[in-house]
């Protein structure tokens, strides 16, 4: 990568450019992100996987740019107009609005008004006017009257259709103009379709004005889509007669000012060039460029709040019975095992119409008997809470614990073709039920299978960006799965596919193996799998983990690579690897220092010995069981000054959406968290966050509760 790039991209980050250069070498070499942030960290300065994947991000964007450049100087070569200057202008950018704005007067076009002009063989006279050589532009206009040109005005207004074109792919103009309209406002007014209910929503954005250079990101996402709607118009207020006169003046600034006659035609060519051209394109590119950045902003929000989703505390394996509750059609029960297993499934009615309450208390107490129930996982969506409050009559075991489990997304898996593939044999009720329950016991495992755009999680997720969305969220899942680690023995293929070098075909054949051959004895055996070779070995292999393997390293985070650099810890100990792995007393007697080698460097040999501490260990909380308050079942029972037990279910960037167990979230707005100043709401709340919220206001007609965050 040259290194205009690699400079660039360390500015961007605020990273060293050798860090950059580096993670480009290792991106090169087949590394993956997981990777490089948690075994090449001397080669990186200890760059974390966020700021990895940004440069890899970067990476790609400048790897497509040069090949856009070599596009643009073979046209511009074709049509023999490349000059050393223009050549390296191209060869020096690094922003590709400035790239685009040196190709446009070479850019191949639709016909335009200046193509037609320039056929009637009027640009020597546009070029005679452009550079201010002619006094008297009506007597010079006279001289291309003709068969193709009618009259000295059709002559005039030729070549000033021809100079219109040229300001507006004159790159100076264009970058003064976004400049102008980059510190103007945003205006918005109602169209007659707002007056329709669904437009409503936009009530908010009918008649508004801000500066487009401090507009939240959310509320930019708003107008648009409501101007995409059709509910309200959306344009940037910059004053066209001042735009003209400052192109105006630049214009005469580079030349000299012309004489009267000309003047007038040169300022009707610029007014021109500003209305039917520049206006558009420059306001175009503006709201676009904005728009950008409220979708980077907005995704990372959504990448943060599916980060705290995966990484949601796990019950672990327990013995579960999973409810998706239903009204009319009856709560769905199914038994699980402590690997996740279909035991048994029946449905239950103990909810209006059907009433059937005392055969359905029997039938519970039945299943956790017969089963071992050691947890009930109850599904938060239609008769959740009613279904929270019928478990709560049933005499359970003491050990039992109940927990309320988001059902976001729950239904997509059920109908989904790896539902499908995972239970052929049964309906969508049943596999919602079996996703719900496994979601409580490792909720890592189980979303890796949802599409994260229907887990409930994100700000407009279907306006920003989609190839960026995608990027982000894939980024997220890796991450998250790479931090965890995976079981190798019990892992999914869906799993499997977001280890590190793995991927969805590798991940198959992984499994095939292990229906062929039992479980895996070490992450060695990993080498004998079909076209899993060295490389893929290399990325994945720390990521992995055995239970019970013959080398306790193979269930832990350290990197086989660095095995030979454990035995001679424990050699040095006088001991044997097994008995150094978790031994913490034994840890704290290692030297870091005295075995640092050429690949292995101090911040490696830390990580080894942290994680010889405690191998395998599991970065994710432990679940904690919660409950509603008893006596409120509706909007209707909510009085301004409740303290309420809520769930934080969405984090957006103006306040968090909490759950306080009826059928409509309530809003914490970033103002009532109780931290002055606070512009970032991730700060205080986390996604799943356990809390306690003040009722401020209810709107009944509208469906809005206004929360304040107690505690």
């Amino acid at each position: 990568m040259k290194d205009i790039y690699i400079q660039d991209i360390a500015h961007r980050l605020g990273v060293k450019a050798w860090q950059v250069e580096n993670c480009e070498k290792l991106f090169e070499e087949g590394s993956t992100i997981p990777f490089i942030s948690r075994y090449r960290k001397e080669r990186t300065g200890g760059l974390d996987d966020v700021a990895v994947a940004e440069i890899r991000h970067w990476t790609d964007v400048f790897n497509e740019m040069e090949k856009r450049k070599e596009t643009i100087l073979g046209t511009i070569s074709q049509a023999g107009a490349l000059t050393d200057e223009l050549k390296g202008r191209i060869e020096k950018c690094v922003d590709s609005r400035e790239l685009e704005d040196l190709y446009l007067p070479f850019r191949p076009k639709r016909r335009t008004r200046a193509t037609v002009a320039k056929e009637a063989g009027l640009e020597p006279l546009a070029d005679a006017m452009y550079s201010v050589s002619v006094k008297n532009p009506e007597a010079e206009a006279r001289k291309y009257v003709g068969d193709k040109v009618a009259s000295v005005e059709d002559a005039l207004a030729g070549a000033r259709d021809i100079i219109a074109e040229r300001l507006n792919e004159t790159a100076s103009v264009r970058e003064t103009l976004r400049q102008i309209f980059e510190t103007r406002r945003i205006v918005t007014r109602a169209t007659k379709k707002a007056s329709s209910p669904e437009a409503q929503k936009y009530k908010g954005y009918f008649q508004c004005s801000e500066p487009i250079s401090r507009i939240a990101p959310h509320r930019l996402l708003a107008m648009l889509r409501a101007e995409n709607e059709g509910f309200i118009t959306l344009k940037i207020d910059a004053d066209p007669e001042k735009c003209g006169n400052k192109m105006y003046y630049d214009f005469c600034q580079e030349r000299h000012y012309p004489a009267a006659p000309l003047a007038e035609q040169i300022r009707e060519a610029i007014d021109d060039a500003y209305k039917r051209l520049l206006e558009p394109s420059i306001s175009n590119e503006v709201l676009q460029e904005a728009k950008e950045k409220a979708d980077i902003e907005s995704i990372k929000i959504f990448g943060e709040n599916l980060r705290q989703l995966l990484l949601a505390p796990p019950v672990g394996q327990k013995r579960i019975l999973a409810i998706d509750p239903g009204f009319r059609t009856g709560c769905k029960v199914v038994c699980l095992d402590g690997q996740g297993n279909l035991l048994h499934n029946e449905t239950i009615y103990p909810h209006p119409p059907a009433n059937e309450k005392i055969q359905s208390i029997r039938a519970v107490s039945s299943m956790v008997e017969k089963y071992g129930i050691e947890v009930i996982a109850i599904g938060s969506g239609t008769a959740g809470r009613e279904t929270e409050e019928f478990i709560k009559r049933v005499p359970l075991p003491e050990r039992t614990k109940v927990y309320m489990v988001s059902e976001d997304g729950a239904s997509i898996y059920s109908a989904s073709e790896i539902g499908r593939a995972e239970f052929p044999d049964y309906d969508v009720t049943v596999r919602g039920a079996v996703s719900i329950g496994r979601r409580l016991m490792d909720p890592l495992a189980e979303l890796v299978k949802i599409d994260p755009k229907s887990l409930g999680v994100g700000q407009y997720q279907h306006d920003v960006d989609q190839n960026l969305l995608k990027e982000k969220l894939d980024n997220t899942v890796e991450s998250c799965v790479n931090s965890v680690g995976v079981n190798l023995n019990t892992a999914s293929p869906y799993l499997l596919s977001y280890v590190a070098g793995i991927g969805p075909a590798l991940a198959e054949n992984i499994i095939e193996y292990r229906t062929e051959h039992g479980a895996y004895r070490s992450r060695e055996e990993l080498k004998k799998v079909k076209r899993l070779g060295e490389k893929a070995f290399e990325q994945c292999a720390g990521f992995l983990r055995i239970p019970g393997a013959d080398n306790p390293l193979d269930n832990s985070a350290v990197h086989p690579e660095c095995y030979h650099i454990v035995r001679k810890m424990a050699a040095d100990l006088g001991t044997d690897t097994r008995n150094l792995v978790g031994s913490e007393d034994l840890c704290s007697k290692i030297q870091a220092e005295d075995y640092i080698e050429d690949d292995f460097g101090l911040p490696t040999i830390n990580d080894i010995i942290n994680e010889l501490k405690k191998p395998g260990r599991d970065p994710r909380a432990n679940a904690a069981e919660f409950s509603f308050a008893e006596d409120i079942h509706s909007i209707e029972d909510l009085v301004q000054g409740m303290e309420l037990p809520g769930i934080v279910t969405n984090i957006t960037a103006f306040g968090a959406f909490v759950d306080i167990g009826i059928k409509q979230n309530g809003l914490i707005h970033v103002s009532k968290m109780g931290v002055r100043g606070l512009t970032d709401p991730s700060r205080v709340l986390k996604l799943h966050q356990h809390i306690v919220a003040r009722v401020l206001s209810v709107d009944t007609d509208r469906n809005r509760i206004s929360l304040e965050l107690v505690k």
